[in-house]
């Protein structure tokens, strides 16, 4: 009897060190993978405060939370679904369907990047008043709305990066990335969206320090909000055109990664103990530019169509 049950406990210990090292793996996985989705989560997380932009204070963080949760919903009950069934039954697909996502990237950041020139620009149409909640629920609709799509392009990049592996293991590897870009990106915002509203309350404190940095939080908020701005353009269109350029690549077409390639390493060996950086500096650029001329092309020849339309 305590022969059995001593071989009991190292059945249990065995078991044990196997969840754990798999939780390790998924762990490990999900980092991996999360990673190459860094762009778009920048652009995610730089796109979200201004779904919050006009309303009352006190609904900022209630609505980043209904955001979030559909955000949620995108990625766990609607994508991750998707992505296990092109990944058992169709895997050709991914690489054209993220070509497809990296080109809606580079036109959506081209486009802000045209407006900016005043070239292209949306006309200006005049809204009819909303009242508080209906204004609310368009606001979080037209968020999750935009979420799905990059959403999609989070969880495509990852299931890209995934080591071929059960279904299972592809599952929780997705969820987990979901969950944790979910979190830490509307946590981020929420953080963003009341960033305001803490520095006027340290503003309000009586230490000379405090309330220093409280006016510094308060003039600093639209300079933050801009350079989100910024960002998230810059982050879009390096994101998309480097999904572009490695697309082109596994389809066959090995240009233009060749050459910037080739200049990377260039860039790396003549830089020294900086090599790395700048050699990632190279090929984000290059990424950058040769997204800007495919987004540029789509935005121009779309505002053409819209143009003749009407």
């Amino acid at each position: 009897m305590p022969s059995g049950l001593v071989a009991l406990l190292d059945d249990i210990a065995g078991i044990t060190k196997l969840a754990a090292a798999s939780l390790d793996d998924v762990g490990a996985a999900a980092g991996k993978a999360g990673s190459k989705a860094i762009g778009v989560v920048i652009d995610d997380t730089a796109v979200t405060p201004r779904y919050v932009v006009g309303l009352s204070p006190e609904r900022e963080l209630p609505i980043i939370f209904k955001i979030a949760m559909g955000s949620l919903r995108n990625k766990l009950l609607i994508l991750l679904p998707a992505a296990l069934l092109l990944s058992a039954f169709a895997p050709w697909a991914i690489t054209p369907l993220l070509m497809l996502g990296g080109a809606f990237l580079c036109f959506e950041g081209a486009e802000k990047v045209l407006e900016a020139l005043g070239i292209g620009g949306h006309e200006e149409v005049e809204e009819a008043p909303m009242e508080a909640a209906h204004l609310e629920q368009s606001k979080v609709s037209g968020a999750i709305r935009t979420d799905l799509i990059l959403s999609a392009e989070i969880m495509a990049i990852a299931l890209a990066d995934i080591e071929k592996s059960s279904i299972v293991h592809q599952g929780v590897i997705l969820a987990v990335v979901g969950i944790g870009i979910t979190i830490g990106v509307y946590g981020v915002v929420g953080l963003i969206v009341k960033m305001d509203d803490i520095g006027l309350h340290l503003a309000e404190r009586r230490a000379a320090t405090t309330r220093a940095i409280g006016r510094g939080l308060v003039r600093g908020m639209p300079v933050l909000m801009e350079t989100l701005s910024i960002v998230g353009t810059a982050a879009m269109i390096w994101v998309g055109g480097g999904i572009l350029v490695h697309g082109l690549d596994v389809l066959g077409v090995h240009e233009p990664a060749g050459s910037i390639h080739h200049a990377a390493e260039a860039v790396t060996h003549a830089s020294g103990a900086l090599g790395g950086f700048t050699g990632w500096l190279v090929t984000a650029a290059a990424s950058g530019v040769f997204g800007l001329v495919i987004g540029g092309a789509i935005a121009l020849a779309l505002h053409q169509i819209h143009k003749l339309r009407h």
